[in-house]
């Protein structure tokens, strides 16, 4: 059996571990203890899958072992492999989190997390659009229920409206992206993605279909001006959750416009204004409306949608640059957003709230949460020595040699505006040294002064903003990684030649 045989175990492995524990009571241990290990072996065999394709090559398996346009094809190459490193970090991450929070200790939160693992992996792994489409819906459903994960009687009116608008958005996304998909197969006679590269380009009719089905997965990726169901729904479940959604869903349908638009259109240039347009849009309307939130989450939500604007612009340039410089943005932003939430995370689980005026003057408290939230925000910032600057400097650059001055300095506003709105949350929260008059500390603030922060709560967050200091100091790997994975969008060849392989 070849390598490539064992990429369906990446749904196989985490499915069939939610069966296992979906029958088992809130208090048991041990399925939180198999969710822990399941979530940290794909994480080293993921490591282990991006050192097997540094050199550029594909693995690809037809489930059954039947040709190539027929089976179920699971591909790997370094995009997809890097992705499935950074989404098993977070997952691992965010599932301790919120073990040591209320969700990880409700009975359903294990089998529903290793099946959204299971169908972000499929989504990732897959060679066809309608498998694709199949494997996001995976994705969903279990989502569903970690939304709105609360002790009984005790959900709040915002989860239920925030749960509320997040289903009925994606259930009509998800909708439109099929009818793309069913367009693509009515004009093409194919959903098979290899058999597909370059037809957009060739053929009106499946540029359409193509058309339809990213503008779906634009609106799942909180692109402006269809950004405002993340700006409402991500805040209203618990801080665990929403971290665990920011790494995981929009970066998946921004991983699937990079991959469907370099093989099904080819990248093709006729229609790469309007991304330049939609995205630098996305970056100034995400952090303009981060500027009158009130809360923690609000302003990050908020910023999230921005940074999106920044990750795409990498498809929308389409320069081996531009691509390397957007997937590099991509990872940095999945790493750091995911340790801003759980940061911020670990203050409103202690504390009880989320409130700029009520949460003062936590830095001589709580100083590891302090400096976990400074590095990660400075690397949202674009400061060096983090990720972050690497990951803005190199797309700033590949937009000045793509030509698109304009963009370019949208971009640097938006930085300097994102670095203030940062700081407002550092002032705020962790700098100021009383609340207002009239939002004096409630009771549970009081109590929680006298008692120190569960680690579990701090060593998430804290664990990622060394990761992004780790990238900021050693760039140049995971730059490297990123041009490899930029090479095989602009020639996609190899993904053909793989997929279709007898």
């Amino acid at each position: 059996m070849t390598t490539a045989a064992y990429l369906p175990l990446f749904v196989a492995i985490p499915l069939g571990v939610a069966g296992v524990t979906a029958a088992a009571r809130a208090h048991w241990v041990w399925p939180r203890w198999l969710l822990m290990i399941t979530l940290a072996a794909q994480l080293v065999f993921s490591l282990l899958l991006v050192a097997s394709l540094r050199d550029g090559s594909i693995l690809a398996h037809g489930v059954g072992r039947w040709q190539g346009g027929i089976a179920i094809p699971f591909v790997a190459d370094m995009l997809s492999a890097l992705m499935l490193v950074v989404t098993s970090l977070l997952a691992l991450t965010c599932a301790g989190f919120a073990l040591a929070s209320h969700p990880g200790r409700v009975r359903l939160f294990v089998p529903l997390t290793l099946a959204l693992v299971a169908g972000v992996n499929g989504a990732l792994l897959t060679g066809d659009i309608f498998n694709l489409f199949v494997f996001i819906e995976v994705m969903l459903l279990p989502s569903y229920g970690l939304l709105i994960l609360a002790k009984r009687q005790q959900g709040t009116f915002r989860s239920h409206v925030g749960s509320r608008l997040y289903v009925a958005f994606n259930l009509f996304v998800s909708t439109m992206f099929l009818v793309g998909v069913g367009l693509v197969y009515g004009v093409a006679g194919t959903v098979n993605l290899a058999e597909l590269a370059g037809a957009a380009a060739e053929d009106h009719l499946v540029a359409i279909g193509g058309g339809v089905a990213i503008a779906a997965l634009c609106m799942k990726a909180a692109v402006v001006p269809t950004h405002g169901w993340l700006a409402r729904a991500y805040p209203s479940t618990s801080p665990a959750i929403t971290a665990l959604f920011s790494g995981l869903h929009t970066k998946v349908a921004i991983y699937a416009i990079y991959r469907i638009y370099a093989v099904l259109f080819d990248g093709d240039t006729r229609y790469l204004w309007i991304g330049l347009v939609l995205f630098t849009l996305t970056m100034v309307i995400g952090v303009m409306g981060a500027v009158g939130e009130a809360t923690t989450r609000s302003i990050l939500a908020f910023h999230m949608v921005s940074q999106i604007g920044y990750i795409l612009l990498g498809v929308a340039l389409f320069t081996p640059a531009g691509l390397a410089a957007g997937i590099f943005y991509l990872l940095h932003h999945m790493i750091v957003k995911a340790s801003l939430f759980l940061s911020t995370g670990a203050i409103e689980e202690r504390y009880g709230t989320n409130k700029l005026s009520v949460l003062k003057s936590r830095l001589r408290k709580e100083p590891l949460i302090a400096a976990s939230f400074l590095i990660a925000a400075l690397s949202l910032a674009g400061l060096p020595p983090f990720s972050g600057f690497v990951a803005k400097l190199t797309l700033i650059v590949a937009t000045v040699e793509a030509g698109h001055i304009w963009v370019a300095v949208a971009a640097l506003v938006v930085s300097l505006i994102t670095l203030m709105s940062m700081l407002k949350i550092w002032d705020a929260v962790f700098a100021s040294s009383r609340p207002d008059e009239d939002e004096m500390p409630s009771a549970r603030i009081r109590a929680a002064r006298r008692l120190p922060t569960p680690a579990g709560l701090i060593i998430p967050g804290a664990a990622l903003a060394l990761v992004t200091l780790s990238l900021g100091l050693g760039g140049e790997l995971l730059y490297g990684l990123s041009m490899t994975a930029a090479e095989g969008l602009m020639d996609t060849s190899g993904y053909v030649e793989a997929v279709l392989a007898p």
